[in-house]
């Protein structure tokens, strides 16, 4: 099993300034986001075969957000969920979305985020998420994930180290995303765990960095869903993979646990698929 890809970052890369990039752009976005929250808005639908909602507010924080980063790292990679690509030759690249959990955003409920990750020949090493409505920031940089509220202190974070089944507190977006053979291992890891939750998106990630939660299994994901987080939660001593235990950074199906232990035992059922 292949967990994690390394990578070497240059030794000129800035940090500093792609951390204050990220922050300035997730936040940029929240001028966009937060008005727009429970506001009645108009809602699209991306797809002909089932709901996939888009907003405006969605297509603009992402307009805001690249903005923010061309007039910082201009000839750097960017992949949006809501626009086109911009491809350059850098191994330097930025992956939005604006708004994940945009289902959430629409109805209400403040279980949505906006995710921005930052990888390296394809491997993410920082991240963000931020949540305007409770004012909620989480980043992932190398050796560290934190938290913090408004402008309060950052704290740094850490996963709950819990390390079986039987203790562990479980998010996914819903059951019924997972079908077929796939549904029928993850009703044998759901039997297995103490508590389900449902419907949280990119918050459960963030929540599981903090330890309030312990397991996230999720199907199908695009690599905007999944790419910023992937730093929070290791740097804050997690460990997530696809169902077959090799490292997310393409998407697909995700687990991300506490401990490897605990990793160890949704995989071996979930990695049946």
């Amino acid at each position: 099993m292949n967990t994690r890809k390394t990578t070497n970052l240059p030794r000129n890369t800035d940090l500093t300034a792609i951390k204050r990039t990220l922050f300035a752009a997730a936040h940029a976005a929240s001028a966009i986001t937060l008005p727009a929250f429970r506001s009645g808005l108009n809602v699209d639908n991306k797809e002909d075969t089932h709901f996939d909602p888009v907003t405006e507010a969605d297509q603009t924080a992402e307009l805001i957000i690249r903005k923010t980063i061309e007039e910082n790292f201009p000839d750097h990679t960017i992949v949006g969920e809501e626009h086109e690509n911009k491809i350059t030759s850098s191994p330097f690249s930025w992956i939005i979305d604006p708004i994940d959990g945009t289902r959430s955003f629409i109805s209400g409920v403040p279980m949505w985020g906006t995710l921005i990750g930052v990888a390296y020949e394809g491997i993410t090493f920082a991240g963000i998420m931020v949540q305007p409505f409770t004012g909620e920031t989480y980043l992932g940089m190398p050796g560290i994930s934190t938290f913090q509220r408004h402008t309060n202190k950052a704290q740094t974070i850490s996963t709950s180290g819990i390390e079986t089944l039987s203790e562990a507190r479980l998010f996914t977006t819903t059951p019924a995303l997972f079908e077929g053979e796939m549904a029928q291992t993850y009703a044998e890891l759901e039997s297995k765990i103490r508590l389900p939750r449902y419907g949280c998106y990119c918050y459960a990630y963030c929540l599981m960095a903090a330890g309030h939660a312990d397991l996230v299994v999720e199907t199908a994901l695009k690599i905007y869903d999944i790419a910023a987080l992937i730093p929070i939660v290791r740097n804050a001593g997690g460990i997530i993979t696809n169902f077959q235990g090799n490292d997310p950074d393409d998407s697909g199906n995700i687990i991300a646990a506490a401990t490897p232990q605990l990793h160890a035992g949704a995989l071996a059922i979930m990695g049946k698929n």
